[in-house]
């Protein structure tokens, strides 16, 4: 079973930093992206930003300006550099890979949790 391996997650105040990584498995061939979902207590899991394999990042607009995204291809690894936090931002982040050519397959990180509090 393939499993994705999120750290960097805890507690920050707001205003705060904290950047996560996600390293997924070297045996997934064929990535077309690789991006950042979060899911809030008592609300449905929302995209955060995404960086398609050889293409810009998009973003939600809640982050825009304050997050980035980015990949180091040779080590499989995702980044979420998260600046300016806020307490709106306190939510489980999971990453995700998107591979395949012609059967798309999802691959899911366990979740890493985020708090901004004061």
């Amino acid at each position: 079973q393939v499993q994705l391996v999120e750290s960097g997650g805890g507690l920050v105040q707001p205003g705060g930093s904290l950047r996560l990584s996600c390293v997924a498995p070297g045996n997934i061939a064929s990535i077309n992206a690789m991006g950042w979902y979060r899911q809030a207590p008592g609300k449905q899991r929302e995209l955060v930003a995404v960086l398609p394999t050889g293409m810009s990042a998009n973003y939600a607009d809640f982050v825009k300006g304050r997050f980035t995204i980015s990949r180091d291809n040779a080590k499989n690894t995702v980044y979420l550099q998260m600046n300016s936090l806020k307490s709106d931002d306190t939510a489980v982040y999971c990453c995700n890979v998107n591979a395949g050519r012609f059967n798309l397959i999802n691959y899911w990180g366990q979740g890493t949790q985020v708090t901004v509090s004061s």
